[in-house]
């Protein structure tokens, strides 16, 4: 069973995931695939709440005009080891500015949380017993970071600069 963890909380998701070709309901959030949402952009623009599925060769150029009326940018992990979405996150929240969520889903290994974290996910569909606990976990692992993100931690150099 796939769960959702939001901003280090298990929450209920409120979105309503229209797979590919799928019936798109007639009203309520839900997430679509980029060709769903540029053939129906203008009758969903108009629901309150609406998300877009980028597949991992779908760049968030595609969409970064119509930013503004999304309320999630889903960025899937089709294998472990393929790590566009990375990018795509840290596109999404450093050049574009987006403020909402972002949010993995996919092929997702707990040793990768940490990395989503620092390159723009808020939001994990995570499979198992306690997806809570390995955000959590994975929030923990390091405490000091070299590079920094957009994720507005301080890196060590500037702990370092602080101190001095």
């Amino acid at each position: 069973m796939t769960r959702l963890v939001k901003d280090n909380a298990l929450v209920d998701d409120k979105f309503a995931y229209v797979p590919e070709g799928g019936e798109i309901p007639p009203e309520g959030p839900v997430i679509v695939h980029l060709e769903q949402w540029r053939t129906h952009r203008d009758a969903l623009s108009g629901r309150a709440a609406v998300g877009v599925r980028l597949k991992s060769d779908e760049s968030p150029e595609l969409i970064a005009d119509d930013l503004d009326r999304l309320a999630v940018v889903a960025l899937e992990f089709p294998a472990f080891r393929d790590g566009r979405a990375y990018s795509y996150a840290r596109i999404l929240r450093e050049r574009y500015g987006f403020e909402g969520e972002v949010r993995a889903v996919g092929d997702i290994l707990r040793e990768q949380l940490h990395f989503m974290l620092r390159t723009g996910f808020n939001a994990f569909e995570l499979a198992g017993d306690d997806p809570l606990g390995q955000v959590r976990a994975a929030t923990e692992d390091f405490s000091v970071w070299y590079q920094p993100t957009g994720d507005g931690r301080e890196t060590a150099l500037q702990r370092r600069h602080e101190s001095a």
